[in-house]
């Protein structure tokens, strides 16, 4: 073989070498945290399932069906053509303001705790919220990617995105669900400075909302109680801080191995949806400080590898991408851990690839998906 087909050959198993890289150590953690889940979902649900559904089976099966739905949609989007996603970036916002209008409609909207945060669609129930994060991505990270140097005006850069980002705010806030809209700001802020914004409308944009924020939370008594529960949760153990007490109790008595599966004791109708909101304490609980760690590793690996995919990207589009990708997964484990660990006030949210429920399992997963196409299009782009 001539020497420079042989170095070309080689480069080219290098390529595909490193593309494989790329969703080993994405696909690697995420199947490993989702087959944590399904045991830790059955460990924390089984005595609330077998009360109200008569067998301890019934959250494991449906969260055994929403993974596997969730590895579908994760290869759908690993092999999806990346650029096609442009032409879906409108059509996504409009499904997503519809299925949000839709959750106000008598019949379809699902009211559960006060809040009418679910669509019925027939057998099952979808969270448009979470649909709505992602197409939000999708769309700043097209827009930004469109406007090369006019992103650091005013009317261009910023405005656009303040709007599509306020008309999702309006929608949300209604059902009510303030953490959500929180999320989605925090999103479009980092994702607006990586893109080049003025730092000056970004830092003007945030003290505007401080009164917003402190009127938002001081006119709904119910998240001043989760406020004062959270300053101080042992004073108001039986009321106010009874989650947080009872979250801590349960990483405290989980020691350095934890007290076994299934064996934990906070699960029993102490810890408020264990198998959702509050599956890392049940963790924390039943796996101790090793399989808390064990846990978190596998969330910086995911986070490590979605920051390299977006600095290595092989288009503004795929970067932006992968950074809003990457820090949308990021805030959701850090607010729920923090919830769990009392260091931030109660916030109803699910643990990516540990929490019961088809929504966020199956948006995470299309995020890994997307961000293993993006890595491989970039090893691909090397060899052109």
């Amino acid at each position: 073989m001539k020497p420079y087909l042989t170095g070309r050959k080689d480069y080219l198993e290098k390529t595909a070498s490193d593309s494989i890289t790329y969703d080993i150590s994405l696909l690697f953690p995420v199947i490993f945290l989702v087959g944590i889940g399904l045991v830790m979902v059955y460990s924390a649900s089984s005595a609330i399932a077998l009360e109200k559904y008569k067998t301890d089976y019934y959250f494991l099966l449906k969260q055994s069906v929403f993974s596997l739905i969730g590895v579908f949609v994760l290869l759908v989007c690993r092999y999806f053509p990346i650029r096609l996603f442009h032409a879906l970036t409108y059509p996504f916002l409009f499904l997503s303001l519809v299925f949000l209008i839709a959750v106000k409609i008598p019949g379809l909207g699902v009211n559960a705790g006060g809040a009418v945060r679910w669509l019925s669609l027939g057998i099952f129930t979808f969270q448009p919220a979470e649909f709505a994060r992602f197409a939000l991505i999708i769309y700043m990270a097209y827009s930004m990617s469109k406007k090369d140097y006019k992103i650091r005006t005013f009317s261009v850069g910023f405005v656009p995105h303040v709007i599509v980002l306020g008309i999702f705010t309006a929608l949300i806030l209604s059902q009510p669900d303030f953490g959500s809209v929180a999320i989605l700001f925090i999103i479009t802020w980092i994702m607006m400075f990586v893109g080049g914004v003025r730092l000056k409308y970004l830092v003007v944009s945030l003290v505007t909302l401080i009164p917003v924020t402190g009127f938002l939370l001081f006119n709904a008594s119910y998240r001043m109680n989760r406020i004062v529960g959270f300053w101080d949760p042992w004073k108001h153990a039986s009321g106010k801080g009874y989650q947080a007490t009872h979250s801590l109790m349960a990483f405290g008595s989980g020691g350095v191995w934890g007290s076994g599966i299934g064996k934990g004791y906070q699960k029993l109708f102490y810890l408020p949806e264990p198998h959702t909101d509050f599956i890392f304490s049940v963790i924390g609980e039943e796996l101790g400080l090793f399989g808390v760690l064990l846990v978190v590793i596998c969330y910086g690996l995911i986070f490590w590898q979605g920051l390299n995919i977006a600095r290595n990207a092989d288009s503004t589009f795929s970067s932006f991408l992968a950074t809003g990708l990457t820090v949308s997964l990021g805030l959701q484990v850090c607010i729920n851990m923090g919830v769990a660990l009392a260091l931030l006030p109660t916030k109803g949210l699910t643990l990516p690839f540990l929490s019961y429920g088809g929504t966020s399992l199956v948006i995470s997963m299309a995020s890994i998906g997307v961000l293993m196409n993006i890595g491989a299009n970039a090893c691909h782009d090397q060899t052109d």
